[in-house]
Parts: C-alpha cells; sequence; structure tokens
C-alpha cells in the first residue's frame, strides 16, 4: 500500500480534476480497515439516499443470522411465508431458497420492484403477496437477474427469522456498532424497510461496511461480521449473464476482477469498492444526474489502479 502522503496526492489530484471538467460527484473517500485516510468533498457530507448499495447492508444483516443459527441459505422462502403460497402455486415456488434470493437468482426471472415501479406503487400494499403470487420463469439458481425483490425477501426473511425489524436489526448488530446512526429509509406502507434500497448514508458512514470487510469482519478491534461469511459473500457465486455488468457476482456483491476487488453498489454512483490486495477501501457518492460510466473511468483509472 503506498504512503498516506501518496493517497493525498492522487485524490487532490483527481479532485482538481472533478471540479475542471464538473465531473457529477458529491465525494470520495480512501481508507484501510480502521480509518479514512483522505477524503474529499464536492458538496456536504450529509445522508443521501445510497441506492442498491443497501442491498449489501441487508446481505450482511442476513449473514450474521445465519452465524448466531436464526437462519440458513438453505431455508426456503414458502416454508417462512406458508401464509402468502397461492393455491395451485408453481411446484418451483418451493424451491426458492435464501441463498438463491442472495444471487439473484430467485427463478422469477424478472426485475421485479425496482425503483420506478415502486414509485408507481406496483406491487402494493403487500410485497410478500405480489411476489410470491409471480409467474416462476426459470429454475432457482439457474439464472442470475438482478431484481430489487429478491433483495426485498432477504430483509423479509431476517425478520421472520429474528423478530425484529430489518432496521432494528441492522442497527443492532452493525450500524450501531460500527457508531453509524439509525437511518432515514424508504419503508414499504406495512412499515418492512425495502432490504434492496432507500438507505441513507454519508459518503464517511457508507466507507464502514467496506471497511469492516476489509478488515475481515472487525471494526475497532470489535468483531461485527463473521469472517466466514465474508469470505463466502464476497466470492463469486453465480456468473452475471449479458450486459448486466460485473465479473460475477457473490452474496449481494459485485465481483471486479480487473480492479482486484468487490464492491456494493447504487444506482447514479453510490460505490464502495474494497481492494484487499492493497488493503485499502475507495467509497464515492454522485448526485442522481450526468454521466456516471464517465465518473466511473475517471475513478477506476485516476484513482483505483494508481493506489
Amino acid at each position: 500500500m503506498r504512503g498516506n502522503m501518496s493517497i493525498e496526492k492522487i485524490v487532490k489530484e483527481f479532485a482538481d480534476y472533478v471540479t475542471d471538467i464538473q465531473l457529477p460527484m458529491e465525494g470520495i473517500a480512501v481508507g484501510d480497515e480502521k480509518k479514512i485516510l483522505y477524503e474529499q468533498h464536492f458538496r456536504p457530507d450529509i445522508p443521501r439516499n445510497i441506492y442498491s448499495h443497501t442491498k449489501s447492508f441487508t446481505a450482511t444483516a442476513a449473514g450474521i443470522a445465519i452465524a448466531g443459527g436464526l437462519l440458513s441459505l438453505e431455508d426456503r422462502l414458502a416454508d417462512a411465508f406458508r401464509e402468502y403460497v397461492p393455491d395451485h402455486a408453481s411446484p418451483l415456488l418451493y424451491e426458492v431458497k435464501l441463498k438463491h434470493l442472495m444471487t439473484m437468482s430467485s427463478g422469477f426471472g424478472k426485475p421485479y420492484l425496482m425503483g420506478a415501479d415502486r414509485r408507481r406503487g406496483v406491487g402494493l400494499p403487500d410485497y410478500m403477496k405480489y411476489m410470491l403470487s409471480r409467474e416462476m420463469i426459470d429454475r432457482p439458481g439457474e439464472h442470475f437477474v438482478y431484481s430489487t425483490a429478491d433483495s426485498i425477501l432477504i430483509g423479509r426473511m431476517v425478520e421472520h427469522a429474528t423478530g425484529q425489524t430489518l432496521s432494528q436489526y441492522l442497527y443492532d448488530h452493525i450500524l450501531g456498532p460500527m457508531e453509524i446512526g439509525f437511518p432515514i429509509w424508504e419503508n414499504d406502507t406495512q412499515g418492512h424497510p425495502n432490504g434492496g434500497g432507500g438507505m441513507q448514508l454519508k459518503l464517511s458512514d457508507m466507507i464502514r461496511l467496506g471497511q469492516t470487510y476489509l478488515g475481515g469482519g472487525v471494526w475497532k478491534a470489535k468483531r461485527i461480521v463473521p469472517k466466514e461469511w465474508i469470505e463466502m459473500a464476497t466470492q463469486k457465486q453465480i456468473d452475471v449473464e449479458g450486459s448486466q455488468g460485473g465479473d460475477g457476482y457473490g452474496y449481494q456483491f459485485w465481483i471486479v476482477s480487473e480492479l482486484g476487488g468487490y464492491q456494493a453498489a447504487g444506482s447514479f454512483g453510490q460505490v464502495t469498492t474494497v481492494l484487499p490486495q492493497k488493503g485499502l477501501v475507495v467509497a464515492i457518492q454522485c448526485p442522481e444526474r450526468g454521466d456516471y460510466d464517465k465518473v466511473k473511468q475517471a475513478v477506476e483509472e485516476q484513482v483505483i489502479k494508481r493506489l
């Protein structure tokens, strides 16, 4: 790993570039497993919607519940929510397991409950009833189809297993120990937090999940996430087909082999990239406008590959 002065120089040069060409960014931070080494903000560091970056927090909550014996990757969705299973349901519905939801391979075969759909009220008033009444297109585990619904269902399985809301469980076991406040978070009309998005965090808080993963599950000398879970969640569990991006998908983390790491990523550029070989984490937040592909290329070329 380069010295802190080198990191500062790299980020300062990048910040000048961002300002010169008006690249749409709100902030960038580089840290190791213990602290932020350097950060640059282009607007105040206040909580903002981190979109699908939320998914990685939800999966981490599930991982902690699994380590505590409350959940299993082999648990079946239909067993947890039998009252929602429709008459004459497809036999494939009974095969959907937590591990399939984790890898976006539930078998529903379509991107359900994405942001635009939720804003239109699709699936209300009961997302569970809505999803368990959808047609099963694929056998669970066979095909990756990115769908926020899968992450929402993970959150509901965590709630069912723990007897707590996802937000309270996450705060008790992750956010609180990481010294992050209780977040503003999108809930459905029944009061269930959206396991697939809508959490609001500052950049300096968002990066802490990546720092904890880099530290093998330890934050400030305290074990938060089981090391075994981190190893499973951040290795490729399924191939990503077509143009959906990434080199593969773990348990709600994207694998980025070219960069030698993995990412928690949300729409418009709310991204934490963990670089185990470099012992570093790079996190960015961006506004809901502009050319994120240009931001992504610039961060990778001018920051990550120079660290």
